[in-house]
């Protein structure tokens, strides 16, 4: 299990390796906006009394400030 782990993990990497820098930039552009789209939905379930705007404001603000 763990030798496959590794195996696929590896084969994803030098997948990544040979794409073009512009789809990199695409695959880094719809990762990032889907997160931004999962904070904004998981702000509603939670808050379901804040309006469409606070939420792009939460939202806004928790990638702001946040830190890797």
């Amino acid at each position: 299990m763990i030798g496959e782990t590794y195996y696929y993990s590896k084969m994803k990497n030098q997948r990544i390796k040979n794409l073009t820098p512009g789809k990199k930039l695409e695959l880094a552009l719809n990762l990032y906006f889907n997160a931004r789209e999962l904070k904004a939905a998981a702000i509603r379930k939670n808050y379901p009394e804040l309006s469409g705007k606070e939420v792009k404001e939460k939202v806004k603000e928790i990638f702001f400030y946040a830190k890797s």
